[in-house]
């Protein structure tokens, strides 16, 4: 006879799922406002879209002081917890959504912006990734993986351009073998443990004392190749510049900085245990991966000829930056991984929105697609204070003190050194140099070159607006005045990190 179980609403510990729960009702009241009343204006959706992730983001700071007070907390019958990767990494997917939704607030009426599903799915896709970063549970992890990929395909279709469909086509197939591949590393490691809880996957492989390493090493394989295309490591990056020319310009920055960083958070939980119970094979990999990611994609960079593959392929160079951290794998090395990725945010976002608002619906006679170098020319002369804003960005980038990344990749390749990784850290600061070489090609075509006889004076005001010029003002600022931030950052960080363990 089988027994009742009484289940308290105070044991499944509610507040866990919270910050999860609130996006997706942003996302489904967006829906009933149109179902019931539908041709509202877009600023309407963007309002509410704001509303509700700045009341996720406080529900976040209750979650922080829980954290503070009690530690690592879980609930929903423990598949969801609360420690201080999930709660850092959720501060970065917010902060940069929130920053992002109002992008769309541009002069222009574009496509996409003009259906309340596009906010709907933003807010879906969102939750999705709190999803992901917010637990240990290898099945809940792929449901979030499956709910924010699902929407951003669409998202990225709904730009609704030829390059488009077919980014949004490359980067379905590229995520459906990403999934597949996670959906194998999970049954291997359940079938050797009996649990899809990485915590309990830990214990039980280092009890046995990797007897199974055969099969481990499968499972690791299936992972890495399934985070290795989410987060566009080498040689899994092949979808990622076409599907960051084909999206928007906005929607581009927001791809190289939030899916990421839910990425690498996974990855570190998954593959720090095992870098640390002596799982050599992996440790040589990850090298390879970390430097191949960073050098190759540096070399593909020097040679575009359109501004936003170079930062595409700039953006793969980072993602191998910060993965050298995840194999480090000390707690001075995952503080950085966060602060670089902070830095980093301000930074690249704001250069993909000063594409965005240089957007161009017909492509003039001088430019060989809507992002050539030779658009950027004399830009000084034309429009000087966007010229001097992009030049802000791209000695960022390129790692130029005092400006915001010089303060990441100190501290990143700092944390090398002192886990005994000297190569390494000596590979990471040549491949610091080489990226300075591209991103000085743009300042050199803004700042020393004659404007095409021709070209439009104007073109940096194309879909400007108030909302965006605030934002690239705000990633302006924050990118100059970064090193006054710097300290209390790296505290803040650096005792969530410490606190959970890593």
């Amino acid at each position: 006879m089988l027994e009742s179980v009484n289940v308290s609403l105070e044991s499944l510990n509610l507040i866990t799922l919270l910050p999860m729960l609130i996006p997706v009702v942003g996302a489904l009241l967006i829906l009933i406002t149109d179902l019931f009343k539908s041709g509202q204006d877009k600023s309407l959706y963007v309002m509410l879209s704001v509303i509700f992730l700045v009341v996720d983001f406080g529900a976040l700071l209750e979650s922080a002081d829980i954290f503070a007070k009690n530690g690592t907390v879980l609930g929903v019958f423990n598949v969801m917890l609360i420690d201080g990767l999930a709660i850092l990494s959720q501060f970065i997917i917010v902060g940069a959504s929130i920053v992002f939704i109002p992008l769309s607030l541009t002069s222009k009426r574009f496509h996409e912006f003009s259906y309340p599903e596009f906010f709907a799915l933003f807010l879906f896709m969102i939750a999705g990734f709190q999803f992901m970063v917010a637990t240990d549970n290898l099945i809940l992890i792929f449901v979030g993986l499956e709910t924010a990929s699902l929407a951003l395909y669409t998202l990225i279709a709904m730009h609704n351009r030829d390059k488009s469909f077919e980014a949004a086509v490359k980067y379905f197939t590229m995520g459906a073998l990403s999934a597949a591949f996670f959906s194998l590393g999970s049954m291997v490691f359940y079938a050797l443990t009996g649990s899809v809880e990485i915590n309990q996957i830990a214990t039980v492989l280092a009890g046995n004392g990797y007897a199974d390493i055969a099969y481990v090493l499968i499972a690791v394989t299936f992972m890495l190749g399934s985070l290795g295309f989410k987060l566009s490591l080498v040689p899994f990056h092949t979808w990622a510049p076409d599907v960051y020319e084909g999206s928007s310009a906005s929607m581009a920055g927001y791809m190289s900085i939030v899916p990421k960083i839910a990425g690498f958070i996974v990855a570190m939980r998954i593959f720090e245990f095992l870098i640390h119970s002596g799982v050599v094979w992996l440790e040589v990999i990850l090298y390879l991966f970390v430097v191949v990611t960073m050098t190759a994609a540096n070399m593909w960079a020097l040679v575009q000829t359109d501004v936003k593959r170079m930062l595409a392929y700039s953006s793969i160079s980072h993602a191998g930056f910060v993965m050298a951290a995840i194999l480090i794998g000390t707690t001075q090395s995952n503080s950085a991984l966060f602060l670089y990725w902070v830095l980093f945010a301000f930074t690249n976002l704001g250069s993909f929105a000063m594409l965005w608002i240089s957007r161009q619906k017909n492509i003039p006679w001088y430019q060989t697609s809507d992002h050539s170098y030779n658009k950027f020319a004399g830009m000084i002369k034309t429009s000087p204070v966007a010229a001097i804003i992009m030049g802000l960005f791209m000695l960022s980038l390129a790692g130029v003190p005092p400006f915001a990344l010089f303060w990441g990749k100190l501290y990143m390749i700092s944390s090398a050194v002192n886990a005994g990784y000297t190569l390494l850290a000596l590979i990471m600061a040549l491949n610091s140099a080489i990226a300075g070489y591209y991103y000085l090609k743009l300042i050199v075509y803004m700042f020393m070159k004659e404007p095409v006889q021709g070209a439009e004076e104007q073109v940096f005001t194309n879909n400007s607006s108030l909302p965006l010029r605030s934002i690239i003002g705000f990633a302006a600022v924050g990118t100059v005045f970064a090193f006054i931030l710097v300290n209390p950052l790296v505290e803040f960080i650096t005792s969530f990190v410490y606190n959970s363990g890593y």
